[in-house]
């Protein structure tokens, strides 16, 4: 019975989302809802009526407090992105030829560039925008837009990462650090099915090119590892594009003083934004300066915000001098970004903490052992699907990580399976799987106006879920194999 409860939040919000008649917020709300009722009912049950009532305190205060530093990265992303479009500049660059090397560098580094800054599909509008300048168009488009979405797990400053690490018990870095390890051949399955997303697009990639290609990803991924490794998970994703970003540009462009000069200042914004995280990141004496100023941390199991040291602070701090040098209306901006911004920080809000209490309930560890005892240890294999569903619903890799980690990483220490391993499939998968949410999916459609419907759309957009579902399939069969 008690499973059964346990189960009751996840299955309605899943199901209500599969639907398509609930939205992310009040599929939340009602997971919500059912989440305080089978946590009451359970821990009365076992506990009485003063556990209860402390639970709930603790555990929404964690919740409120993990999540209110996801929101400050939220609402600063889309501020910094709204300061940004008050410059009008990127829009007005003249078309360019659609070479090979042009489309990779905008596929798999500026794209993902700005979606590791912004996130929230921030990097597939900018990438849709310059696919359009090169010249290419219909459903193709569509598609190599979606590769902005390939970096996700270090999307939005990793800030989907930092909510799974918490719930799972681990560093940030340390799920960076796995999720970079199983990125290498999600990525590599990536890469060929964007040779042939090329080709139907009109733009041929030749065998030269593509030992190219093949060089530089390797070098990407290489370079989040080692940002991963040595550096701070905020910024493993926009440091590597960003750098291998200006190297091709001075590789194929050969710009002259005043084209350098141009693309400098059009670019202003991200290049001061990237400078200033990786300075207070990786310059030691601004790191130790600023991480521990002002730092607040009221649970020991949830990670310290320190104001100058946050990544918000910095998105506010450059976009706020953006707009001020465009001559631009800062109220008005602000009133776009809050409308922007408040359902996905409330649909964060209320799926953070209703997945802090799942785990202090103990309905995580309880579903954990009842598929344990149901399946036996094959019920690993269901944490890739499960983070896959819950990454293609929700749109949000944050969000998923909040519904479905504490069950997965619950499931990994009852089988005794290395609970980082579980943690790094359920965070690649759900993350990575959100470039086909229905949230993406109908965005692209809507900014280039096709008529095209959504099920032609995945026709086509399909095989692109196969890279993390068989990469995270195979690293929990090898996770398994070697704990025999």
């Amino acid at each position: 019975m008690e499973t059964l409860l346990a189960l009751l939040p996840l299955g309605l919000v899943l199901g209500l989302l599969a639907s398509g008649r609930a939205s992310a917020l009040v599929s939340g709300l009602a997971g919500l809802t059912a989440t305080l009722a089978a946590s009451a009912t359970i821990i009365a049950q076992s506990h009485g009526g003063n556990a209860l009532g402390r639970l709930f305190l603790n555990e929404t205060m964690a919740g409120l407090w993990l999540s209110g530093q996801v929101i400050a990265i939220i609402a600063t992303g889309i501020f910094f992105h709204h300061c940004q479009q008050t410059r009008g500049e990127a829009t007005t660059e003249d078309a360019v030829e659609a070479t090979p090397r042009r489309l990779w560098t905008l596929c798999f580094l500026v794209g993902p560039f700005a979606e590791s800054v912004t996130g929230f599909g921030v990097g597939y509008m900018i990438a849709l925008a310059s696919l359009r300048r090169l010249g290419l168009g219909g459903l193709p488009i569509l598609l190599l837009g979606l590769y902005s979405q390939s970096l996700v797990p270090w999307g939005a400053l990793a800030i989907s990462t930092t909510v799974g690490a918490t719930l799972a018990g681990l560093t940030p870095n340390g799920l960076g650090l796995g999720s970079a390890v199983l990125q290498v051949p999600i990525h590599g399955l990536y890469l060929a099915l964007y040779w042939r997303i090329a080709r139907t697009a009109g733009v041929g990639v030749p065998f030269a090119q593509k030992l190219d290609d093949l060089a530089w990803t390797g070098l990407l991924l290489l370079l989040i590892w080692l940002a991963n490794r040595y550096g701070d998970v905020e910024i493993a994703g926009a440091a590597p594009t960003a750098l291998l970003a200006a190297l091709r540009f001075w590789r194929d462009e050969r710009p002259d003083r005043a084209r350098l000069a141009s693309a400098i200042r059009i670019n202003a914004p991200y290049i001061a934004l990237t400078l200033a995280l990786c300075a207070t990141r990786l310059v030691p004496p601004l790191r130790h300066l600023l991480q521990p100023l002002w730092a607040m941390k009221p649970f020991d199991n949830q990670p310290a915000f320190a104001p100058l040291y946050a990544p918000g602070f910095w998105l506010v701090a450059i976009g706020i001098l953006v707009v001020l040098m465009a001559k631009a209306s800062l109220s008005r901006v602000i009133a776009k970004a809050a409308q922007s911004a408040w359902r996905a920080c409330l649909v964060t809000l209320v799926f953070v903490v209703m997945a802090e209490l799942y785990v202090g309930s103990g309905m995580a560890q309880q579903i954990a052992e009842a598929l344990e005892t149901a399946v036996g240890r094959e019920a690993a294999l269901g944490v890739p699907l499960f983070a896959a569903i819950g990454g293609f619903l929700t749109g949000g890799g944050a969000t998923a990580n909040a519904m479905l980690m504490p069950m997965a990483t619950a499931l990994g220490h009852a089988l005794m399976l290395d609970p980082s391993w579980i943690a790094a499939a359920q965070n690649s998968l759900c993350t990575n799987l959100t470039m086909l949410s229905p949230i993406r999916i109908a965005m692209g459609v809507a900014l280039l106006g096709l008529k095209i419907s959504d099920a032609e759309l995945y026709r086509h957009a399909w095989p692109l879920a196969l890279p993390p579902m068989i990469v995270g399939i195979a690293a929990i069969a090898l996770l398994l194999f070697a704990s025999v």
